[in-house]
C-alpha cells in the first residue's frame, strides 16, 4: 500500500500518470495481445509515456484550446490509454463512447457535447459512424485506427483519407511526431476541479444526458476504493468492460496508475475464457453478465452429466458457501467443513482454474447480481464484492468487503461518501465523487442534484444498523441490464405506442442481458394490418406465431431507433388480455402496474430469455 500515489500528490488525473511514470518508469504497466504478430506484449510506465508524448504532440497539432472536448469511441487497448493522457495534459475534456453505439446517437452526442476531435477505430459500422459524424460543424478532425479489423470478414469498404479533408489514419497522424520528446509532454492543468470528462447516459426523454466529472470527482473514488479494497503492485487485472463504462475506467484505469498495478487487455468477449487463463489475473471486475455467461454454462454441463456429479456440486456449493458465512461471523461450524479439501479438489478448484485459478477479488458492479449466482460462486472460494454506484457519483459509492461480506447488500459507503435516504426511500449521496451536474442540461441537474450537494440516484433502498445498503427498486422504474446499462421503459414504451397498431407496450430487462417487450395490439389496427399482409391473426402455429413476432419486433425498433444503441428491444411477445384498471394492471391513474404485469406473465417473460 505504501506505493499508493495520492489525490493531493496527483492533483489531475494526468498527474497521477506523470507521477507513476517518475515512480516506477520500468514497471510493468499494460499487456496487450498484438494481433499483427500474435503474441502478448508489455508496455512499461517509461514506454507509455513515450507514446503519450507522440500522441499529445500530434493534438498539439490540431490547434486545440483548454476545454476543448475530444471524443474517442475504441476497444480498450494502450492507445485509449496514450489518448486519455495525451489529452487530459492539454486541459482537453474526453468524451468516451461506446463502440457498439448507433451512429446516429453517436452524431447526438458529438453535437451536444461540441467535439472538435474523434478518435475512431476500425470496425464493421465505423464508415457509416464516420459519414454521419461530417454533419457535425465543431468536428474538426477524425482520426482512424486502421491496424484493427479482419480484412476477410469486414465487407465495410476501405475509405481513404482523400475522403474527406477532416479524416486522418493514426500511423500518418503520427508519424510526424514519432519521435517525440518525453521531455515536452505537458501538464498545463493543476486544478483539481476542472472539468476531465463528459461520460454520456441514458436519460429520460430518450437521449443521452453528459455527466461532467473533474479530476478531484474521479481521483478521490479511485482512493477511496483503495481504501475498501486493497489492490497491490503484483495484481494483474484483466480488462473487459469497455472503458467507455465508468467502472471500468475509474477501478480498471486509473485505480491501477494510483497504485502500481498491471492490467492486460482482453482480446475480445468471446475470447475472455481462453484470456483468463493465459494471463491468470489475480483482480476481476467485472458486470454481472459476465458471471452469469460462465454460471449458465456451468449449468449446462451439470445438466448433462450424472445424478450424482450434480448431487457432488450442490453438496460443494452449500458447504463452500456455509464455510463463508462462517468466517463472517454468521453460521455456525459445521463436520461437513472437513471434507472441504476434498471437495475443493474434485468440484471447486477444477472451475476456479477457468478463470485463471489466481484470482483474490472478483468485482461485481453495474447491476445486481442474482442471490443464486453469488452463492455459487462464493460457495466454490471465489468470494465476489458486490458495490453498487452510478456515473454520476464516479461511480462507486459503496461496496462490500472481504471481512464484512453480506451478498445481499451492496455494501457499505466507501470512505468519504456519505448516503441517506429521501423522500420514498430514495438513496441519496454525497461526497467529493458527485459530479458537477449534466452538460448543457441545468433542469435535469436541478431535479436529481440539491443546493447542499446530494445527489438523487433515484434508487429506492433500505440501510441496516452496519450501513449495509441495500437496493430494493427505482422510483422511476428504470431498467438496468446485467451488463450495467440504464434504460428508460417509460419513454421507449412511448416511442413504441406511436405505431397505431399498438395498444399498450411494456419494456423489461431488469437484470438481464438485453431488453424485451410485451405488446398488447390495437384490434382494428392490427385486423387491418392482417387482412393486407395474409397473415392469420389468430394465428396459433409456432411457425406463424414467431412470423407475426418478427414484423412486430420490426415496427417496435422502427418506433425506437432515437434510443442508444443498447438500448435495443431483441424480442416481443404479443399479449392477448388489454391491462385494465379491472384486472388490476393499471393503477386508477391509469398507469401501468409493473410488477403486477410481469408476476401475470411470469412463464411467458421466462421463455423470452430461455437460450441467452
Amino acid at each position: 500500500m505504501n506505493q499508493i500515489i495520492s489525490v493531493e500528490q496527483a492533483k489531475t488525473l494526468d498527474g497521477l500518470f506523470k507521477e507513476r511514470v517518475l515512480a516506477a518508469p520500468q514497471g510493468e504497466a499494460y499487456r496487450y495481445y498484438d494481433d499483427k504478430h500474435e503474441l502478448w506484449c508489455v508496455h512499461t510506465w517509461e514506454a507509455m509515456h513515450a507514446h503519450v508524448a507522440q500522441w499529445q504532440a500530434a493534438l498539439i497539432r490540431e490547434s486545440l484550446t483548454f476545454g476543448d472536448r475530444v471524443a474517442v469511441m475504441m476497444r480498450n487497448r494502450p492507445e485509449w490509454v496514450m489518448f486519455d493522457q495525451a489529452a487530459l495534459g492539454l486541459g482537453l475534456v474526453v468524451v468516451p463512447f461506446y463502440t457498439e453505439d448507433r451512429a446516429d446517437n453517436v452524431v447526438y452526442m458529438l453535437a451536444d457535447a461540441g467535439v472538435k476531435l474523434l478518435l475512431l477505430e476500425k470496425s464493421a459500422h465505423w464508415r457509416e459512424v464516420f459519414e454521419a459524424s461530417c454533419k457535425v460543424d465543431s468536428l474538426q478532425r477524425v482520426v482512424l485506427i486502421e491496424a484493427t479489423g479482419n480484412p476477410e470478414t469486414d465487407t465495410v469498404p476501405k475509405v481513404h483519407p482523400d475522403d474527406s479533408p477532416r479524416l486522418k489514419v493514426s500511423a500518418d497522424w503520427l508519424s510526424a511526431d514519432a519521435d517525440a520528446d518525453v521531455n515536452t509532454v505537458k501538464h498545463i492543468n493543476d486544478d483539481p476541479f476542472s472539468l476531465a470528462t463528459i461520460i454520456y447516459t441514458s436519460g429520460t426523454t430518450g437521449r443521452p444526458k453528459g455527466v461532467m466529472l473533474n479530476h478531484h470527482n474521479i481521483l478521490s473514488n479511485a482512493y477511496a476504493s483503495l481504501q475498501a479494497v486493497q489492490v497491490n503492485p503484483d495484481d494483474l487485472l484483466l480488462s473487459f468492460l469497455p472503458l467507455s463504462h465508468t467502472f471500468e475506467r475509474t477501478v480498471g484505469y486509473y485505480l491501477p496508475i494510483m497504485c502500481a498495478a498491471t492490467v492486460a487487455y482482453a482480446r475480445s468477449i468471446p475470447q475472455l475464457q481462453e484470456d483468463l487463463q493465459i494471463v491468470r489475473p489475480t483482480i476481476l471486475i467485472s458486470v454481472p453478465r459476465i458471471y452469469e455467461r460462465i454460471y449458465a454454462g456451468v449449468q449446462t454441463k451439470l445438466a448433462e452429466n450424472s445424478a450424482f456429479a450434480r448431487w457432488l456440486f450442490n453438496f460443494t456449493v452449500d458447504v463452500g458457501y456455509s464455510r463463508f458465512e462462517y468466517r463472517q461471523k454468521r453460521g455456525h461450524w459445521r463436520l461437513a467443513f472437513l471434507l472441504w479439501p476434498l471437495l475443493n479438489a474434485l468440484v471447486a478448484a477444477k472451475l476456479i482454474s477457468k478463470l485463471g485459478g489466481r484470482l483474490r477479488h472478483a468485482m461485481s458492479g453495474g447491476a445486481a447480481l442474482s442471490a443464486e449466482i453469488s452463492r455459487v460462486f462464493i460457495g466454490l472460494g471465489l468470494p465476489i464484492l458486490q458495490g453498487y454506484g452510478m456515473t454520476e457519483s464516479s461511480p462507486v459509492v459503496s461496496v462490500n468487503r472481504h471481512d464484512d461480506n453480506v451478498p445481499s447488500s451492496v455494501g457499505v459507503p466507501v470512505p468519504g461518501v456519505k448516503v441517506k435516504l429521501g423522500e420514498d426511500g430514495a438513496l441519496l449521496i454525497r461526497g467529493p465523487n458527485v459530479m458537477m451536474g449534466y452538460w448543457n442540461n441545468p433542469q435535469a441537474t436541478e431535479v436529481v442534484l440539491s443546493s447542499d450537494g446530494w445527489l438523487n440516484s433515484g434508487d429506492v433502498a433500505t440501510i441496516d444498523s452496519l450501513g449495509h445498503i441495500t437496493i430494493t427498486g427505482r422510483l422511476k422504474d428504470i431498467i438496468v441490464l446485467s451488463t450495467g446499462e440504464k434504460i428508460p421503459p417509460g419513454d421507449m414504451e412511448a416511442a413504441i405506442m406511436r405505431d397505431m397498431i399498438f395498444d399498450q407496450a411494456l419494456v423489461i430487462g431488469e437484470a438481464r442481458p438485453y431488453l424485451c417487450a410485451l405488446v398488447v395490439l390495437n384490434p382494428e389496427n392490427w385486423n387491418n394490418f392482417a387482412e393486407e399482409h395474409n397473415l392469420d391473426k389468430n394465428a396459433t402455429n409456432t411457425g406463424q406465431k414467431a412470423h407475426i413476432e418478427e414484423i412486430l419486433l420490426d415496427r417496435v425498433t422502427q418506433q425506437t431507433r432515437e434510443f442508444p444503441g443498447y438500448a435495443r428491444i431483441r424480442k416481443v411477445i404479443v399479449i392477448s388480455e388489454p391491462w385494465s384498471i379491472e384486472n388490476e394492471m393499471m393503477t386508477p391513474t391509469l398507469k401501468l402496474r409493473r410488477s403486477k404485469i410481469m408476476e401475470r406473465h411470469k412463464a411467458e417473460i421466462e421463455k423470452l430469455y430461455e437460450g441467452r
